[in-house]
């Protein structure tokens, strides 16, 4: 066999027979990640750090908790996609609150098609919301919180784009939520705005808003200011489910 022959050979066997990968390897690293993570998390909530002060170096981490260099820096990467960390020249990782704001972009990448199912789901978790929860509502709310949700109203009226008006209305509903004074709710709320101005302005025009919108949130109110537990439900449900008419089967 020729010099030749025998690498080819050799080259043969390689292509034929390539080096296996150390999948537990990958998976041990994986591991080491996120078993990181959860520490610094921890070394967080347990240990009274609050939001503006400094986690340990990358150094101090490293000894602290046995990992290495890459180990810690992949850790901190992932913190800093959460919105927990940010690092900062000179100063090192630094302890931030932007978890909601990491939940809001996300969700306003979404792809839901605007459709009938889409819009029956949305509103459906609106209804729990807004409908299913009105013996919270009724129980918290105040003349001051009605007085503010008509001023909200109000501007409707003075809208000049449906873009400009889906925000008003959305603020409108943010505000009822937010009267129930359970900040989970809202926050959750919240996340669900881009596909709820969707809806909003697949369903309806700026004449809509000024017109038919702005008298069911008045009709809304008026049932808060008789404390009209039953007429609330029914005004609050049609409301809602007002523009199954606009999205195809």
């Amino acid at each position: 066999m020729t010099d030749a022959t025998a690498n080819q050979a050799t080259d043969d066997t390689i292509t034929a027979n390539p080096p296996a990968v150390d999948s537990g390897a990958q998976i041990s690293k994986a591991s080491a990640v996120d078993e990181l993570v959860e520490h610094i998390r921890a070394l967080i909530s347990e240990g009274g750090l609050k939001v503006g002060d400094s986690l340990p170096t990358e150094k101090e981490l490293c000894e602290r908790f046995h990992a290495g260099r890459n180990t810690v820096r992949e850790a901190m990467r992932i913190l800093k996609t959460y919105g927990v960390v940010k690092v900062r020249p000179k100063v090192g990782a630094v302890i931030i609150d932007e978890r909601m704001a990491r939940a809001f972009d996300l969700f306003s990448f979404n792809t839901l098609e605007v459709s009938r199912k889409t819009f029956a789901d949305i509103q459906g978790f609106r209804g729990l919301l807004e409908v299913a929860s009105f013996e919270l509502l009724f129980d918290s709310v105040t003349a001051e919180d009605i007085a503010d949700l008509h001023d909200v109203n109000k501007e409707l009226l003075d809208a000049k784009t449906a873009t400009e008006a889906s925000e008003v209305d959305f603020r409108f509903h943010t505000r009822l939520v937010a009267v129930m004074g359970n900040k989970a709710i809202l926050d959750v709320y919240k996340i669900m705005k881009p596909v709820i101005l969707k809806i909003m302005l697949k369903a309806k025009t700026i004449q809509t808003f000024s017109t038919v919108t702005y008298s069911e949130h008045a009709e809304i109110l008026h049932t808060l200011e008789q404390r009209d537990r039953t007429a609330y439900q029914y005004k609050m449900k049609s409301h809602l489910d007002a523009g199954f008419k606009h999205f195809e089967t």
